[in-house]
């Protein structure tokens, strides 16, 4: 599959909006960045919906459209959800912007959707099948295709309506490129796989080409709608069983299911037998194609456009010759993805390599995207996720290997919130202060153990306090305390680094410096007495024993 939907590195945040809201888990995490798994995605525009940082972009084909323009006659095919997105325009406004841009015309792929729908009536009149799923949703397709291939039998084997009217334009105009234009991602796909449309724009690049050559959508008011149009109203949910004339199976529950979730819930309950004698519409997008992907993110009302499309649909079909049923047959064959399974030993050196240990840290949270940790552990098994995109296991990592440190670091360490009551205290700080136990100072003023102005000065300012060494006379310790103000988390934080056995040393040294500088003048005294008796012996050697002993004496005194 081509990649009609693509990620820009440079805007993926690694938020996992885009996994928990894919509902067939088809993008691959690697390097904190999302990629979109082409085999496995069924094109139905999720991720690029929900992206916070706009970080999946679809392709676009304006540019081998306006190679098209240039070499021969092209003719549109407009979705008819395209009411709904330019406020105010109908069919022949449309067209008109269009051949200034070099379309020999432009058409409804309403008309193919009546040539469709009246394919689906005759099936269910003729051939009576227990099940009919319609199969104008290209991702539906995709999804049976590739998820669900036991239900192919029941998808019904007809052209969509844009293949219908690619047909139908290129019999009435022989040579000319097909190029269709809609709110649908899915549709690029389709065009490619099958070979009837050239090629497929969204309304957002058909948007984006207009204003760059300055043309305007004509608008009005009130559209006057014409009353063989009935099948504009395929676009809303409900709008295909609107357009169909039920009296032709009356046997048949009709049932319009929009939104994957739901169209897989139905699909499942079909492999399980549970849906009987039944002609089910199915919708990717919630609300059908006026809630398509490109509409969606870009034109979501989906009352207003809802009613938009009604008030433009008739009443009666389009008067358009109807093909024979094999003009319009299209059998879609399973798609088989390679996905290997873990075996359950596998399966559970995963769950424990993501700290699903036991039964009860097994949340099923849905963080990391998945539904639940086991569905996660197949997806790392399949080279779709990585073990830290566990949520709960990296908060509880990162918090265990936080509390480690400040419970095995030598240095004491307290919390302050900003009214100056301690948060947080570790054991060498409780050791330091004579505390018997955290939580008897927890929540209490930081006044009731230290000087509080150190924090109240770090506090106003801002600037931190480093090292600054002093006596705490009520516990008889000396410690070097630093004292600093986290800005982002508001939270003043004391460092206390125990120096009291430094000072005993010093002191320790002091003591024994003076000691001997003492013993030093006692010497200097009694070899002067000595000195002066034989100073006629010994001249000035005398006086260089003093000047030793002398310098001895400055230099203990001066360490």
């Amino acid at each position: 599959m081509a990649e009609f939907l693509r990620l820009k590195k440079s805007n993926c945040k690694n938020c996992y909006k885009c996994i928990r809201n894919c509902p067939v888990k088809s993008i691959r995490f690697s390097a904190g960045q999302a990629n979109i798994v082409p085999e496995a995605c069924i094109l139905c525009g999720q991720c690029f919906v929900v992206c916070p940082q706009n970080a999946k972009e679809i392709a676009d084909d304006t540019e081998r459209v306006r190679v098209m323009l240039q070499t021969g006659t092209v003719v549109a095919s407009i979705a008819p959800s395209f009411v709904a997105n330019y406020d105010g325009a109908d069919i022949h406004a449309l067209e008109k912007s269009l051949k200034k841009l070099g379309f020999a015309a432009a058409e409804e792929t309403a008309v193919g959707a009546s040539q469709v729908k009246k394919e689906y009536e005759r099936i269910l009149a003729e051939e009576k099948p227990d099940v009919l799923i319609s199969s104008c949703c290209h991702s539906v397709n995709l999804l049976i295709q590739k998820y669900h291939p036991a239900v192919l039998p029941y998808l019904a084997p007809v052209q969509s309506p844009m293949l219908a009217h690619g047909e139908d334009i290129r019999r009435r105009y022989p040579g000319a490129k097909v190029v269709f234009i809609g709110p649908c991602l899915a549709k690029k796909d389709e065009a490619a796989r099958y070979g009837i449309i050239d090629a497929v724009l969204t309304f957002e690049d058909l948007s984006r080409w207009l204003a760059r050559e300055g043309i305007e959508i004509e608008r009005s008011e009130s559209i006057e709608k014409e009353e063989h149009s009935r099948t504009r109203r395929f676009p809303t949910t409900g709008g295909i069983l609107a357009s169909m004339d039920q009296s032709r199976a009356p046997d048949y529950t009709y049932l319009a299911i929009d939104g994957v979730e739901n169209c897989i819930a139905a699909l499942q309950d079909i492999e399980r037998g549970a849906i009987r004698h039944c002609f089910i519409e199915m919708s990717a997008c919630v609300g059908s194609c006026i809630g398509g992907p490109v509409m969606e993110k870009y034109h979501r009302s989906p009352v207003r456009d809802f009613a938009r499309v009604a008030a433009y649909a008739g009443n009666e079909d389009f008067e358009v010759e109807q093909p024979a049923a094999a003009a319009l047959h299209q059998e879609r064959e399973p798609i088989r993805l390679n996905n290997e399974m873990p075996t359950d030993a596998q399966l559970k050196e995963i769950l424990q390599k993501m700290g699903k240990t036991s039964p009860e840290q097994i949340l099923n949270c849905g963080s990391c995207g998945y539904n639940t940790c086991r569905e996660k552990a197949i997806a790392i098994f399949q080279g779709k996720a990585d073990h830290t995109m566990c949520l709960p296991f990296l908060k509880e990592r990162a918090e265990s290997f936080s509390d480690n440190i400040i419970r095995n670091s030598p240095n004491g360490i307290l919390v302050l919130n900003e009214n100056l009551e301690v948060q947080q205290i570790n054991p060498a700080a409780c050791r330091i202060l004579n505390i018997r136990l955290p939580q008897d100072v927890l929540g209490e003023p930081v006044v009731r153990i230290l000087d509080p102005k150190p924090f109240a000065r770090v506090l106003e300012t801002g600037r931190g306090q480093k090292a600054q060494r002093q006596y705490l006379s009520e516990y008889g310790r000396y410690v070097e305390q630093s004292v600093v103000y986290d800005n982002e988390y508001r939270n003043v934080i004391c460092l206390l680094r125990d120096v009291t056995e430094e000072e005993r040393v010093n002191e320790s040294k002091e003591e024994i410096r003076m000691q001997t500088i003492e013993t030093t003048d006692k010497v200097i005294e009694k070899q002067m007495r000595v000195v002066q008796e034989i100073a006629f012996l010994l001249g000035e050697t005398a006086a260089e024993t003093k000047t030793a002993l002398t310098k001895l004496k400055e230099s203990i005194s001066h360490e």
